[in-house]
Formats: C-alpha cells, structure tokens, sequence
C-alpha cells in the first residue's frame, strides 16, 4: 500500500516522514520551494531524538495511481477543495482527512465515496523548505483513525496499526467526529496565539471561546470526546520537548502568519462554532472576533504576536457588551 501525503508540511511531512522511516512507500506532494527541496534534497526531519533526511519521492502534481494507494489530505481547511479538484479522477480511491476542524470530511464525501477521519494530536513545525521538525515524544503524536461519517473497517485498522508501528499512537474508533469535535475545541484559541502570541492574560479569552464552543455544540447535539477521555487515551505516550536550535514558537494558524500565506485556518476553527450558533441562536462573540481578526491578519500579512491582549479583550467587550474577558 502507497500513502500519497498531499501537504507535505508540518503534519503531512512527520506521517510521511515516520511511515517512510518504518518500511512504507511514501509519496509526498508539496508546491514549488518546499517541493524543490524534497525533490533535490530530500526530507529532513528532526524530532527529540534525532535529526535524519530521508530520499522520500516527491511529487508537484498527481501521478500515475494504483488500486492500492491511499490518499492522506494534510493541507489546511481552507486549501481543501482546491487540492480535492487536483486529484479529480482519483475519486475510487480511499481518502483520509488528517487535518482539524470538521468541514474537511464533508467536503471530501462530495467527491469520495470512501473518506476516513483522522484526529491530530502532533506538535510539529514547518518554516523552512524542506525541513519539519515534529516535538512529541516518546512517540510523535496521537492519531485516531475512523471511517467517516461512522464505522471502522479493514482500510481503517490497518491504517491504525501501520501508524503505530510509526512512532504514533494510534487507533481506530468507530466515532471519529466525537474525536474531532472535541479536538476543535482545543483549537479555538488558535488565533490568540497567532495574533497575540504567548502575551500574559490570554487565558480569560480561551475560557470564553471555550465556554461558547461547548455551549454551542450542547446546542446542536454535537456530541465530542472529553478531556478526561483524550488524557486517559495519550497518557504520556506523547509529551512536547524542546529541540535544540528549532523552537517552536507557535502552533499551525501562527505559522500561516509566520509563512505570509495569505490564509488562516479561522473560518474552520472560530468560524465552525460562529456557524452552529447563528443556527441554534447560541452567542458567539469571542469566536467571531477571533474569526474576523484571524482573516484581517492573514489578509493584510502582519505579523504573528503583533496584536496586544488587550486590544483584543476591547474587541471582544465591543462585540458582546460584557465585561471585558481579559484581566
């Protein structure tokens, strides 16, 4: 079996990476410098315990494929579409969100007749061409797999079971958007780092991005994985640790800052839970402003940590008229 990595970034370039490392044939498919690189030079990885490159075959385009090759979706929400269009014609193939947010899935079922969720626990970086750093150990990440929209199968535990012979924790569930609601939840203060970056007196704001996600899911009957499940499930299995000379500075939405691409995860993330509240007339203000000034950032290209906390606190006081969530 052939794992075509389309987004070869952060996450897409450490499960490539670590399938590639244990025996499996990998294919990468990545845009122009990062391309290149991998292309000339290889992937090189470097992780808690090591700093490798591997001669990983790469691709810019879709190739020639097999009736045992699967496709592993690792772009940002936003890019979704766009690289589903890419791949037309590959559509008898099996296809597997390893993204977050919860719109990737359905989006991927109105083109693929078979779609798997997977859910992203792996702190990893992607700046330079070429080179991905990935911080868990001692393994590098937790990656529950399922069929989508329910339902585990033969693709799907074998999927679990080449994972985690990896260097991931991973398993397969038969209620994969349990896990990844509950994974958006962890994703919502995304953009006060990203804006914001670790200033002090952001975690009023998480609180309150929280409570409005949690409110708005219990809304909807949206049922999602807890804490307590997620922590029970990892235990230490997977820790971030520092690597010498690669900090990382920041999660996925900073680094969308940091790259200058244009683009942000918010509407997927902040925009999800806008969406069901406006459905289910559930109040939503922190989210929307997170949503709204996630995408004047990445439109107008500033920096990430450029934005002060209490500015934002004042924005969020504007926009729901109560006392300010932050300090």
């Amino acid at each position: 079996m052939r794992y075509i990595i389309i987004g070869a970034g952060a996450i897409g370039g450490t499960i490539g990476g670590r399938l590639f490392q244990s025996g499996h044939d990998v294919l990468l498919v990545a845009r122009g410098a990062h391309y290149e690189t991998l292309r000339d030079n290889g992937l090189r990885l470097i992780t808690p315990g090591g700093d490798t490159t591997m001669p990983i075959p790469a691709t810019d385009r879709p190739v020639r494929l097999g009736d045992d090759d699967v496709l592993v979706l690792a772009t940002k929400t936003q890019d979704t579409a766009a690289a589903l269009d890419a791949w037309a014609g590959a559509e008898h193939l099996p296809l597997v969100c390893a993204q977050n947010a919860v719109e990737n899935e359905r989006v991927a079922l109105r083109r693929f007749g078979r779609v798997y969720g997977m859910c992203l626990w792996l702190p990893a970086l992607h700046l330079e061409p070429g080179t991905v750093a990935s911080y868990g150990t001692p393994l590098s990440g937790m990656l529950p797999v399922g069929r989508y929209p329910q339902g585990v199968d033969e693709l799907s535990e074998r999927l679990a079971s080449d994972l985690a012979e990896s260097s991931f924790s991973s398993f397969a569930v038969p209620d994969i958007m349990r896990w990844k609601y509950a994974k958006l939840l962890g994703n919502l203060g995304n953009a006060v780092e990203a804006m914001c970056g670790h200033a002090d007196g952001w975690q009023p704001i998480i609180r309150q991005v929280y409570a409005e996600g949690t409110a708005v899911l219990k809304a909807a009957g949206i049922p999602y994985a807890s804490r307590e499940e997620e922590q029970a499930k990892r235990g230490d299995s997977v820790e971030m640790a520092a690597i010498d000379g690669v900090p990382r500075p920041g999660g996925s939405s900073w680094q969308s800052l940091a790259k200058g691409s244009g683009s942000i995860e918010a509407d997927y993330l902040n925009g999800e839970i806008v969406l069901l509240g406006r459905l289910h007339g559930v109040p939503t203000p922190a989210n929307l402003v997170l949503q709204r000034e996630a995408n004047r950032f990445a439109r107008e290209r500033r920096a990430p940590g450029s934005l002060d906390i209490e500015t934002l606190a004042e924005l969020i006081t504007a926009e729901s008229g109560s006392p300010s969530p932050a300090r």
